[in-house]
């Protein structure tokens, strides 16, 4: 599982993907996540701007990855 530490109180889903290395670009990111291929804490969510704080946890692609602070 990978991790991602926050530098602010909260990072957004699409930028989370590619900060992750789960996806190449933010175009890319906004497909996957609007094809409803990405989960945040077991729920699909179609929400590029979702906002993650720690704790929560996104999978793709059979990738698991945690926000930290």
């Amino acid at each position: 599982m990978d991790v991602i530490k926050l530098r602010d109180e909260y990072i957004k889903l699409g930028q989370a993907l590619k900060a992750a290395g789960l996806v190449e670009s933010g175009s890319r990111a906004k497909e996957v996540i609007t094809e409803g291929l990405v989960q945040v804490n077991g729920e699909t969510d179609t929400r590029r701007g979702r906002k993650l704080y720690a704790g929560d946890r996104i999978t793709f692609d059979g990738e698991e990855v945690k926000i930290e602070n």
